[in-house]
């Protein structure tokens, strides 16, 4: 492609909206254009990144035996309906009326859409396992949309969909996807992990993240640096160290604590530690009061909480709803004959003599011991894990870092075919419902994703296999018919040997060609300037490492062709 011919406005100026690096980069090499919010045009240079990104995923979904299709975005309610997500998923569901009345949706995923098919297309274990997936643009409806393709709208997802006859089978095809996905982000040339996650509204009892390891990433992850493990802070399982404490049990005192609500001001007047305090704290799950128990100093997952509870939603309660619910003030509650739902953190059950509020203003009790003096429904892992706890797959030292979702599998069960009634005959003549998985990519995303993992204070650096083009060549002089004719014969000669080739032939001074070529991030820069005029070099620049070399045209071709198949990702 010719630069003078092409849709490519970079920017000198970074827009004042751009929140992170990916959005800034991206609006300033021409990538994309804001329409209004959450919703971008994509310009030539952006779809060429999104077009490589969905090479890669069709052809590891085609090898994984998958088969593409493609559904409707506009989606009928009444299939949402018959799940209960209709007002389940919440307003980033797009709901309308069209001219008859009649209700729908933009999808935001398809679940829905692809059960209400395979349960009129398959109805026999002989037709098992099948795994589906399509490439579309998708629509949620984000409450504060931003940092461009990020948390965007409107963006293009590849959703896949298995169907198996039984959950051991739903495992391997699940596997199956699980090492898919490994595949494309390592083609991709990202650095990510899996991780353990929370299933959210899609469902279903285990999910695994893809995550892009980056500083400017919206999730923080739990990393093993012993062993694989890996999980999302709401789902990464904390291993209990140690038995219950065999000191002796003290006698339960109150005692007068005036003014001091807070942990910290409870722990000074007492002179103890937080670790020796126990949080009593009201939350209200879908709408009902429950009270958590928690170490003083340790903070509740509210998906765990909700997870445990089976609940859409948990808040914490404010002061009021405290008082209404308790009839004790925020700051002095404790578990010590409150009538309430009662859960607790698993290790609180293990503390002895610990201090908690008394249900009474300006007093707490000492010496609380769990079961001798009071009693909880259940006993689970309900808090956040810290860099202080132990992996809980090999007990290694744990890290966290930041992460860019960029991919997530499900185990669905028969989540979504019972409530459909979507179901086969198995090999006895009996009706089964089908056992699903699904496995969504942000193929938008993953772009997005790159470049905050790859770019420099000069601009995008991207990895080969996501690059719209793998080299760019500088005509510094294009009014020199030597040097435009020498360009203009590597520009051909490496369009018919297969490479993906800009040609900057505009009449712009080459500072102003250096820097939009450090900013669209294409990974080889050949430049024919003076150099070749004079000597017949040309020079060969890689974007990622800076390292130039001159060298004559015969020779460039044979070394460019030979880099280029060295950073691709098999």
């Amino acid at each position: 492609m010719r630069y003078s011919q092409m849709l490519l406005p970079t920017l000198k100026e970074t827009p004042a909206d751009a929140e992170v690096i990916s959005h800034r980069l991206m609006l300033r090499a021409g990538f994309i254009r804001k329409l209004t919010a959450g919703i971008y045009s994509y310009l030539p240079y952006g779809l060429a990144a999104l077009r490589r990104v969905e090479t890669i995923v069709r052809e590891e979904m085609n090898r994984a035996g998958a088969q593409e299709l493609l559904l409707p975005m506009v989606q009928p309610a009444d299939l949402w309906i018959e799940t209960g997500r209709y007002e389940k998923y919440g307003p980033e569901l797009l709901r309308f009326k069209d001219r008859h009345d009649r209700e729908s949706c933009l999808g935001p995923t398809h679940e829905e859409v692809i059960t209400d098919l395979v349960r009129r297309e398959l109805h026999s274990y002989r037709d098992l396992p099948v795994n589906l997936y399509q490439i579309q643009t998708k629509f949620r409806d984000e409450v504060r949309p931003r940092f461009g393709l990020m948390r965007g709208r409107e963006f293009l997802m590849k959703d896949g969909y298995s169907f198996d006859v039984s959950d051991e089978q739903a495992d391997i095809s699940y596997m199956k996807m699980y090492e898919a996905y490994k595949r494309v982000f390592s083609r991709c040339g990202l650095t990510f992990r899996a991780v353990q996650a929370d299933s959210g509204a899609i469902g279903g009892n285990f999910s695994h993240e893809f995550m892009v390891l980056a500083e400017t990433g919206e999730d923080t992850i739990v990393v093993c640096t012993a062993c694989e493990y890996a999980a999302n802070m709401e789902k990464a399982e904390v291993k209990v160290v140690g038995p219950a404490s065999s000191e002796a049990m003290a006698d339960l005192e109150k005692i007068e604590t005036p003014g001091k609500r807070k942990v910290d001001a409870v722990c000074d007047f007492l002179g103890i530690e937080a670790a020796n305090l126990v949080k009593t704290m009201v939350y209200l799950a879908d709408g009902q009061p429950v009270t958590v128990l928690v170490r003083g100093d340790r903070e509740v997952e509210e998906i765990k909480l909700k997870n445990l509870l089976k609940v859409a939603d948990v808040v914490l309660a404010e002061d009021k709803q405290v008082f209404d619910a308790t009839g004790v003030p925020t700051g002095y509650l404790g578990p010590v004959g409150l009538t309430i739902r009662l859960v607790a953190d698993q290790e609180v059950v293990l503390m002895r003599n610990f201090v908690a509020g008394a249900n009474e203003k300006n007093h707490h009790l000492k010496n609380v011991n769990y079961e001798r003096d009071f009693q909880v429904e259940v006993v689970a892992d309900l808090r956040k894990i810290s860099t202080d706890d132990p992996c809980p797959v090999c007990g290694g030292r744990l890290e966290l870092t930041e992460g860019i979702e960029v991919g997530h599998i499900f185990k669905l069960g028969t989540t979504y075919s019972e409530k459909m009634n979507a179901v086969f005959q198995d090999s006895d003549g009996q009706e089964k419902p089908f056992v699903m998985g699904t496995y969504g990519i942000g193929v938008s995303r993953v772009v997005a994703a790159a470049i905050e993992q790859n770019h420099d204070e000069n601009g995008i650096i991207f990895p080969m296999p996501l690059a719209p083009y793998q080299a760019i060549i500088l005509n510094l002089d294009p009014k020199d018919e030597k040097i435009t004719a020498a360009a203009e014969g590597l520009y051909t000669d490496l369009v018919s040997e297969g490479v993906d080739v800009l040609l900057d032939d505009r009449d712009e001074r080459p500072g102003a060609k250096f820097k939009d070529a450090d900013l669209l991030g294409i990974p080889f820069r050949i430049t024919v300037g003076k150099k070749f005029g004079q000597d017949g070099i040309v020079e060969l620049r890689s974007r990622k490492t800076g390292e130039s070399d001159g060298m004559s045209p015969d020779r460039l071709k044979a070394e460019l062709l030979a880099r280029i198949a060295d950073e691709m990702v098999k």
